[in-house]
């Protein structure tokens, strides 16, 4: 669900401003709307608190911890960051240190 999500905040401007207005009314409304199965997702389910809480918070070390796909997650973290919290320099220098103590995933599988 968490991919999901990030997948509709990154690639839709208007999810995109309204998760940046409010990211607890988006995800609501985000959690309803994914209850009916729309092609090509099949019917999905809700957020844990702990999805809920990392999304909400932009806390990448967590969603990275989390096990949400690396590039989702950096996708996801140049939407919500750049320009309106930091420079794409800020945003490298955060998201390394964010996901850097967690390792690197486990691509074997």
């Amino acid at each position: 669900m968490v991919n999901k999500v990030m997948w509709e905040i990154d690639k839709c401007d208007s999810s995109l401003a309204s998760f940046q207005g409010d990211a607890a009314v988006f995800l609501d409304d985000w959690e309803r709307a994914a209850l009916e199965p729309m092609p090509p997702y099949p019917s999905g389910g809700t957020l844990t608190s702990d999805e809920r809480g990392a999304l909400e918070s932009l806390d990448l070390g967590a969603l990275y911890a989390m096990g949400v796909n690396p590039f989702l997650l950096w996708q996801f973290a140049r939407s919500v960051s750049v320009p309106r919290f930091m420079t794409m320099e800020e945003l490298i220098s955060s998201f390394r240190a964010a996901v850097e103590p967690h390792g690197t995933p486990d691509f074997a599988t």
